[in-house]
């Protein structure tokens, strides 16, 4: 059986091992990346979503349900304690 040193010493060759195909797969997707952008005469502005696109996760559109003090509920999730025991109905948004 190894000794612990034995096994610190495999854990730190494996993790630099690691690093290093890290870095040669990274090195291959990036020239992926550019040949298929060349090959599409694609830019980084096609590539990125504009920002009109870009929502947040909780964004207005989302929002199902608000009481007068402005707290929002999506109607998804577990109920929130300003809500609860309350007719939901009658914060719906529009």
């Amino acid at each position: 059986m190894p000794t612990y040193k034995e096994l610190q010493d495999q854990i730190q060759k494996l993790q630099q091992d690691a690093e290093e195909a890290r870095l040669n797969e990274v090195k291959d997707a990036l020239a992926n990346i550019r040949k298929l952008m060349a090959d599409y005469e694609l830019s980084i502005d096609d590539i990125q979503a504009p920002s009109s696109e870009k929502k947040s996760k909780f964004s207005q559109s989302n929002i199902q349900f608000r009481d007068e003090s402005g707290n929002t509920w999506s109607g998804r999730g577990r109920m929130p304690a300003w809500i609860k025991g309350k007719d939901k109905e009658q914060f719906r948004v529009g």
